[in-house]
């Protein structure tokens, strides 16, 4: 146990003094951190609905979570036959469903992000060269855009017609669709609207132009990444795959049930959920605040 502290701790160090070395980070957590990046927590709420979840109650997350952690209990505990790995890959097996959860929150923020420059092109030239009036433009984008997003717009649409009130109306569409890019294209919308002018054009085209190029930043990104993730995933299945052949292996298994394997277990399920998590944040893209939309 001494030995492993001490491999431990003298790993932590040489990672320390690496990236103080080379990549000038400073303190003494895993990654640099700087109190200017520092975000606005989402809501349950908001980060539900950019999931695509904002129907699922509570409880139906409690029991998929509870769900996993039986699963991957009775996993642990038909690989290792003791206690603690089996409460140790519970709780392991308990985050991925919000893993899931997140990674379906990451792609329909991905099919948004990518769908928002054509569409606020297609609003500009409805506004400027058909002439369309506001809130006709951006019905009109609406249905033509992605299948995720269109629920929004049509939500949005008929609260237009009921009330005929267009802040009302961009509030609903931004409330459905929770973005960054949708609550800085509804705040445009609302200045011309109220304020009137022609100077909707230009604005809308300054927009589009940013957010093409913040997507083409992300899709460079993404495939550099590609090969990472890979890696990420197949680390994580050789232990694994390593500790169930163990069991075949002269009295594997009886060694698994001894205090000493017990903890030998536990402190490898413990550093492959913090090496996995670890890695997540590292790969993790930047995201944008909500400014407009609180």
């Amino acid at each position: 146990m001494t030995a492993l502290l001490l491999a431990s701790m003298s790993g932590y160090g040489i990672h320390l003094l690496y990236t103080a070395g080379l990549l000038g980070w400073s303190g003494i957590g895993p990654a640099p951190f700087s109190p200017t990046t520092t975000k606005k927590r989402l809501t349950s709420s908001e980060w539900m609905t950019q999931a695509g979840l904002g129907s699922v109650a509570a409880s139906e997350f409690v029991l998929a979570v509870s769900s996993m952690f039986l699963l991957g209990a009775l996993i642990a505990l038909a690989l290792f036959g003791s206690a603690l790995p089996m409460l140790a890959g519970g709780i392991f097996a308990a985050s991925f469903p919000i893993a899931a959860y997140r990674q379906r929150r990451r792609n329909r923020l991905a099919i948004a992000q990518d769908a928002w420059p054509r569409m606020i092109e297609e609003l500009r030239l409805l506004t400027s060269s058909v002439g369309r009036s506001l809130p006709q433009a951006l019905f009109e984008v609406g249905a033509t855009g992605p299948e995720i997003m269109r629920p929004a717009f049509s939500a949005a649409q008929r609260e237009w017609m009921l009330t005929t009130d267009f802040e009302k109306t961009l509030g609903v569409l931004r409330e459905l669709l929770a973005d960054p890019t949708c609550d800085a294209t509804c705040e445009t919308l609302l200045i011309a609207h109220e304020l009137g002018g022609t100077g909707i054009d230009r604005r809308l085209a300054d927009l589009a132009q940013d957010r093409r190029d913040d997507v083409a930043y992300r899709k460079d990104v993404r495939a550099r990444q590609s090969g990472v993730r890979f890696a990420r995933r197949f680390v994580l299945l050789v232990p694994l795959g390593m500790a169930a052949a163990g069991l075949a292996v002269g009295n594997g298994r009886s060694a698994y049930t001894t205090p000493i394997g017990q903890l030998a277990v536990l402190s490898a399920l413990v550093m492959m959920a913090a090496c996995w998590r670890w890695a997540g944040r590292m790969l993790r893209l930047p995201t944008e605040d909500r400014v407009f939309g609180r």
